[in-house]
This record gives C-alpha cells, structure tokens and sequence, in this order.
C-alpha cells in the first residue's frame, strides 16, 4: 500500500509516495538520495544508519518512515551548514579518525547528539556513547580523541 508521506528533512520539506512498509533508512537513500546514511546489517545492531530524529540518535533501518513525519529528520548531509563541515566533521579528518568510512556518519551523528546533551564528557562517557556504532576499521582511539577535540572545556 502506498501513501503520501511529508518529511522534514535538513532543514527541508519533502512529499513522497511510498509504501507505508518502507524505513526511513530506504527513503532517505531511494527517493530523496541521501546516501550518507548507510545501509549494514538491517538489524539494528552496527548504528551505521544513524540520523538524528529530533536531535535524537534513531537506527533508521529500524524506524517506518510514516513514523517520522513531523519531526526534524537530520542526515550527515545536513549537517555542515553554508558550505563548511562540521567541527566534528573536520575532526574526524584532521585525528584520522576514518579509514573507509562507511561507519563516520552515524558515529558522527551519535557524537553530536551526545555532545549536545553532555558538552563536558570524559573518554570513558565518550566510549559509551557510540558504544552502539560498529567500526571495522580504526580501533575507536582516533575516533575517541576526535570526538573529545570538540568537546567545550570547562
């Protein structure tokens, strides 16, 4: 069954005909062509689809798009603003804190929700908070002290 959906996407509205079995995961990357958010294991376990839901972490492979209308879908596209990158973004770069990248934008996302909500956090509530973010590549220790760079300092 197919619906009209309106999302709220980085700052812009879009209205989709899909089918109301689709996860925001799939519309995000078929109908709007957001392919930052990745697509992994389908289960909800590697956070490799992480976008942030009203400033929120969500697995979007696990999350109907029907449900996300009238919240304020964020993608790693969105989140630069005029052309410049993130502070994380540009942390990541600068700490080699990617190898293929495939995890950095949901572990990114996950980092700033939680810088967000904790701007003074230690390596241990750093660990934790993208404990739920799989990467094959790197250790985690590039990705750690990236995430702490931007960190406000008291």
């Amino acid at each position: 069954m197919k619906r009209v959906i309106k999302l709220h996407v980085n700052g812009e509205e879009f209205e989709i005909l899909t089918e109301t079995h689709k996860t925001l995961l799939e519309v995000l990357r078929e109908d709007l062509g957001l392919t930052g958010t990745k697509r992994a294991c389908d289960l909800g376990t590697c956070g490799a689809c992480t976008v942030l839901i009203d400033r929120k972490p969500y697995l979007s492979c696990l999350t109907l798009a029907v449900a996300a209308q009238g919240k304020e879908i964020m993608t790693i596209e969105g989140l630069g603003q005029g052309g410049e990158l993130h502070p994380l973004q540009k942390a990541f770069v600068e700490k080699g804190a990617l190898q293929c990248g495939f995890c950095t934008p949901g572990m990114i996302l996950t980092a700033k929700a939680f810088l967000d909500e904790h701007p003074h956090p230690s390596e241990g509530d750093v660990k934790k908070a993208i404990s739920g973010n799989i990467c094959r590549c790197t250790g985690y220790v590039k990705i750690v002290e990236a995430i702490l760079s931007v960190a406000t300092k008291e």
